[in-house]
């Protein structure tokens, strides 16, 4: 099984602007999403009471931030690995969406993708299935991870076999915790945090 949450929201969630591998501070709704998003995790473990878990979080500060949250809630020790990282959005970093989205379909997803010097679907999707195939296999896998919008659809997608279309149109919130666990996902929803 995996638990997979997304981090809270960050400054530059708010403002629009592409993350990418870049940074910025968790806000304080962010910071309320995380605790909200801590405490489920800690329940859906508690229902595995025998079981070794492993919380392993993307290193970005964001991530880490909010894995923190779900460590100090869970007891759990925190890694990092550099495979749940977000898409790297190369020369978009820290631009806002309004300044990327000129001449773009905005609503499209897929465009994320071509960043001049960013990484492509394939380079998320090859780290993200890497990390998948070193876990141990259903059922004594138990792994909480924390990562990102783009990294968390591909992550989800790559779990079931989605195609490349179906997996941008998942939904990436910042307030629900994804369960993975026999082939298929669980969606367990927050409180809305204020």
């Amino acid at each position: 099984m995996i638990i997979l949450l997304r981090h809270g929201e960050t400054e530059w969630n708010v403002e629009r602007r592409f993350q990418g591998q870049k940074d910025s501070p968790l806000t304080e709704r962010g910071r309320s999403q995380a605790a909200a998003m801590a405490a489920l995790v800690r329940d859906l473990v508690a229902r595995e009471p025998y079981a070794a878990w492993r919380l392993v979080s993307s290193p970005l500060g964001r991530a880490r931030d909010t894995a923190e949250v779900v460590a100090a809630a869970t007891g759990f020790a925190l890694e990092t690995d550099d495979r749940l990282a977000e898409i790297n959005c190369g020369e978009w970093e820290g631009r806002t969406w309004a300044e990327v989205s000129a001449g773009r379909e905005a609503s499209s997803r897929h465009w994320i993708f071509d960043a001049p010097g960013g990484e492509t679907h394939d380079d998320v999707q090859a780290r993200i299935e890497d990390f998948l195939a070193n876990l141990p296999p259903e059922p004594e896998r138990r792994v909480v991870v924390v990562s990102h919008g783009a990294a968390g659809r591909v992550m989800r997608g790559a779990y079931v076999g989605l195609t490349r279309e179906a997996m941008l149109d998942l939904d990436v919130p910042q307030d629900a915790v994804f369960r993975l666990q026999n082939g298929q996902v669980d969606r367990f929803d927050c409180a809305p945090a204020e």
